[in-house]
């Protein structure tokens, strides 16, 4: 990997969404020096190419860099000596480049390790078991991953660090922006103690579909993904979800049959085959042989009924426009094709639907969140 390529796959990491399998796919053919040509040249023949090209004022890769070395982290790439090669098991959807800050480095943290994801509303019980285990994990070597969010994460995190051990946290933000907030102090001791990744830019925030794309990545860095605790309709599904893809083993903790909090853990092994933990030598069992999986089932079906939301019925395309709004005022067509990557038509049409299912209406050459929304 030479130096200009390395560039590129940096710029890339600027210009495209997380997880974008067709810009992926577009790299794989062209690689990446000429990807980022042709979208310089509005040539790449891209559906999202124009809003590709908005994004290349961001992608200055000695300046993202320098912004690095100012606050002691670094960017690593794919095909270079510090890349976890797991990752690439991603296929197309595999990051360009990661933004890495902390004491430990990602790809020898990353070698033994496991997911551990859950509820962020989690029950006392959850957080109790979560730390507990996680303890146990870091005690036997492993390296605990997680998300940085409220309630599970945030105790696996607490529980690695307890024992001494390395904990990765994953951002769907930059990882010089703590979120949430109020887990700053916890974010910059996981950087003091472990590692903090993410594969947005510095100084990004988060965004709603960012955190499901950001689920992939900590699937893929682990050996196995364990998830305490956890509702039916939970973004933590999508983290088990991306494990199976990726032939890792997932299990599941047990809890009370009358607990929504557990419902999604019972649904994982009664309707998808996860592994049923009952304590933390389960997990250590499944990461040395292998294991085998015996679904079991629950008892009320009350607990599966997943509910509705107002934006269930809407496709990739208007959730990403809508994701671009900002959460107050007014924003311009120019503005939602920059900050949402994709094409002025696919844009114009997205926010034709936006604004017939009540989520968003013109206000003169802008537009503005409303209702639904």
């Amino acid at each position: 990997m030479n130096e200009s390529e390395v560039d590129a796959l940096i710029a890339l990491a600027h210009l495209g969404e997380p997880g974008d399998q067709s810009l992926g796919a577009y790299v794989r053919k062209l690689g990446p020096v000429a990807a980022v040509a042709a979208i310089t040249a509005r040539k790449s023949g891209l559906r999202d190419g124009v809003g590709l090209h908005a994004r290349l004022g961001l992608a200055d890769p000695q300046a993202a860099r320098d912004k690095c070395e100012r606050i002691g982290a670094e960017i690593i790439t794919r095909g270079t000596i510090n890349w976890p090669t797991q990752l690439d098991d991603l296929g197309d959807g595999a990051p360009f480049a990661l933004w890495v800050q902390g004491a430990a480095g990602l790809r020898l943290a990353s070698l033994r390790s496991l997911a551990v994801v859950g509820a962020r509303a989690a029950s006392s019980y959850g957080e109790s078991v979560c730390r507990d285990w996680c303890a146990t994990f870091a005690d036997a070597g492993w390296t605990v991953v997680s998300g940085g969010a409220y309630g599970i994460d945030a105790a696996a995190h607490r529980g690695a660090l307890s024992a001494g051990g390395i904990t990765v946290c994953v951002l769907a933000s930059g990882v010089d922006v703590a979120y949430p907030k109020a887990h700053e102090g916890l974010i910059a001791r996981i950087a003091d103690e472990g590692v903090v990744v993410s594969e947005s830019p510095l100084g990004e925030g988060v965004r709603r579909h960012r955190f499901l794309s950001r689920n992939r990545i900590i699937a893929a860095l682990t050996r196995a993904t364990v998830v305490i605790e956890a509702s039916v309709r939970s973004g933590t599904t999508s983290t088990a979800n991306a494990a199976v893809q990726l032939n890792r083993h997932v299990l599941a903790v047990p809890g009370p049959v009358t607990s929504p909090m557990s419902a999604g853990c019972h649904n994982l092994i009664r309707e998808q085959g996860a592994i049923l933990a009952s304590c933390p030598e389960d997990v250590l069992e499944v990461l040395g042989p292998l294991s085998v999986s015996i679904p079991r089932g629950g008892t009320d079906q009350r607990l599966w009924v997943v509910p509705q939301r107002p934006t269930d019925d809407l496709t990739t395309r208007e959730v990403r426009v809508l994701d671009a709004f900002p959460s107050r005022g007014e924003v311009s067509l120019n503005k939602l094709v920059c900050d949402a990557g994709m094409s002025p038509m696919d844009v114009t049409a997205a926010l034709g639907i936006l604004s017939i299912g009540g989520f968003v209406q013109p206000s003169g050459m802008s537009w503005a969140r409303i209702g639904r929304a």
